[in-house]
């Protein structure tokens, strides 16, 4: 059985440290081809150096298990002689391994030496354990000029900048060479602001000099989850982000990871970044939408004016119709809220394909005086034309009503049987363009009509407090799943109240009833609207709906209906076939 070595996992965002913290293992390798699947490695320096010092040299011959070529030993000098003798690889990468550990390891041409490591390994089935890689090919382009070097060679690059070795065809002596175009690489990208390890993941990339200059931004941040804001002129907020590392979020705006326009831009004109530690990262989700709808960045997208978001209304009065408004009123069942009135009238139209409810908007009374001139939907059987009541009520109206209330409040089956047929009769004929205004229209009303009955139970219940394992925590322990600790969250009519998190093996019903006493007053808002940003309610159902989450107390009823657009919910987001959705 292969020895099991220990597994290590880093990225750049998980070191974050000063280029002189940060030990290198300087790698080169010999070896019989190009190609690391067939070939062979003939022989391993590594040289390891942190803040400019020599900690330490590894090197050893390796015995390919193959003859080297001719024209290999003429360009190394290594023969087959010289390694017969040499242990194989499954000695020496062991070895080569526990030298290099926690190290970030560096070569020129890194893909070349590293994916033969990574080939011998994966042939010894040992786990790679997956340094963070540095190459100093790239980052002599972005510093070497032409008029300097004709090449980017190592041995071109040890010339011009007078290393100590120079470099020969042997790994030690090639690794030591490297060393020396290492740092005087970073001499050269140090003014250009790479001064960090996680610089150097995008210093190859051209990052205007006035943006990364401003990473200064990023020191004394914290490394915790929270809200930052991009302070201007004024102290005018720019742009609110989240992140369950501030400090590491903000220092990517600096580098050539940040690659939106807008955002370059904004870094330009920020002179100060805020942040707001946050207990949970749901918190900060939260924290963050209501941060941008308080201040309204020019530089943030969305969420900015939750009052736009439309609702579809059937109104209130003697002949119902529907209606796109911005408020919820009582008493008259809604569906949405939806991002913009196109789509809410696109729902509209979804309804008005399946029911024959009156598409005029003068207010109808019971019974008229004098009857009205129906219109052309009566010609074609779509509307019972309740304006030519004159001696009754019309009382087939009120059965195209309740099924308007109904697929508006509860089984969504008729409409998406009703459109679903359409659409395939569409298809058949091949009027394809049509059929996908039908999708659109189906699309937006199970979308409008699943969000607001997922609502509902949210927005009229009183109280709902809910805990999750901590972020970390495995559950699976029954009721002492949560030794290492729970997020507890306090939902009050779909409002984020108060949120904590418990502590390693304490018990947390104390914090419960402590965020409970404590918690946000929240009055009672019109079902379906919630008390907060539609957007903050779909964070807080998202987060409900997360695996682990236990319900510790509920003050109000919190279900959906059986037969609830929930079960159409897939229709939202098809796009595949016309199929699809009729098997729906």
């Amino acid at each position: 059985m292969s020895p099991t070595l220990p597994a290590y996992q880093a990225t750049f965002d998980e070191l974050g440290t000063p280029l002189r913290d940060v030990t290198f293992v300087v790698v080169d390798l010999e070896t019989t081809g190009t190609n690391a699947r067939e070939g062979g490695i003939t022989e391993i320096g590594a040289v390891k150096v942190r803040g400019g010092e020599v900690l330490g040299e590894f090197q050893s011959l390796v015995n390919p298990g193959q003859p080297v070529p001719a024209f290999v030993a003429r360009l190394t000098g290594i023969t087959n002689a010289m390694v017969a003798t040499a242990p194989g690889i499954e000695l020496v990468l062991p070895s080569f391994l526990e030298f290099a550990h926690g190290s970030v390891l560096v070569a020129h041409n890194a893909p070349f030496d590293v994916g033969f490591l990574r080939a011998a390994a994966e042939r010894l089935e040992y786990p790679w354990p997956g340094f963070p890689v540095v190459d100093t090919v790239p980052l002599a382009r972005r510093v070497v000029t032409r008029d300097e070097a004709p090449n980017h060679k190592l041995s071109t690059l040890a010339t011009l900048f007078r290393a100590a070795v120079s470099p020969e065809h042997r790994a030690l002596a090639d690794a030591r060479a490297t060393v020396d175009v290492l740092h005087a690489l970073f001499e050269r990208l140090a003014p250009l602001g790479v001064t960090h390890l996680e610089d150097l993941a995008t210093a190859a990339d051209p990052v205007p000099p006035d943006v990364r200059r401003k990473r200064h931004l990023a020191d004394g941040l914290p490394d915790a989850p929270g809200v930052y804001l991009f302070r201007g002129p004024g102290d005018e907020v720019l742009y609110v982000g989240t992140s369950t590392n501030i400090r590491k979020r903000v220092r990517s705006y600096f580098t050539a990871a940040e690659k939106r326009r807008r955002i370059t831009e904004m870094v330009r004109v920020a002179h100060e970044v805020t942040p707001v530690v946050c207990a949970t990262p749901l918190e900060a989700q939260v924290r963050e939408l209501r941060l941008i709808t308080e201040h309204a960045p020019r530089y943030n997208r969305r969420s900015k004016f939750p009052e736009r978001a439309s609702w579809v209304r059937l109104t209130d009065e003697a002949y119902p119709r529907l209606s796109v408004v911005r408020d919820v009123k009582a008493g008259s069942p809604h569906i949405g809220p939806f991002a913009s009135a196109r789509t809410a009238q696109e729902a509209i139209a979804a309804l008005h394909d399946a029911l024959p409810l009156r598409q005029c908007s003068p207010r109808l009374p019971l019974v008229a005086r004098t009857p009205g001139s129906p219109c052309a939907l009566a010609g074609m059987g779509r509307c019972s034309a309740p304006c030519t009541a004159v001696e009754a009520p019309d009382t087939g109206y009120a059965a195209a009503a309740e099924a308007a209330r109904e697929a508006l409040l509860g089984d969504a089956s008729p409409v998406v049987r009703a459109l679903a047929d359409r659409i395939a009769r569409l298809a058949a004929e091949e009027r394809f363009e049509e059929a996908g205004e039908v999708t659109r229209r189906l699309r937006a009303y199970v979308v409008g009509a699943h969000r607001a009955q997922r609502l509902t139970p949210l927005a009229g219940c009183a109280e709902l407090v809910a805990a999750r394992p901590a972020q970390g925590t495995v559950p699976g322990g029954g009721e002492t799943s949560g030794a290492r600790g729970w997020e507890i969250v306090v939902v009050r009519h779909g409002r984020l109240a108060a949120t904590g998190v418990s502590g390693p093996g304490e018990d947390p019903l104390p914090l419960v009833d402590a965020l409970r006493a404590t918690a946000e007053v929240v009055e009672p808002p019109v079902a379906p609207q919630p008390a907060s940003h539609p957007e903050e309610a779909d964070l807080l159902l998202a987060w409900l709906d997360s695996p682990g989450v236990r319900l510790v107390h509920v003050t109000d009823a919190w279900a959906c209906p059986v037969r609830s657009a929930a079960a159409h919910a897939d229709l939202a987001w098809a796009r595949e076939s016309v199929a699809t959705m009729t098997a729906c």
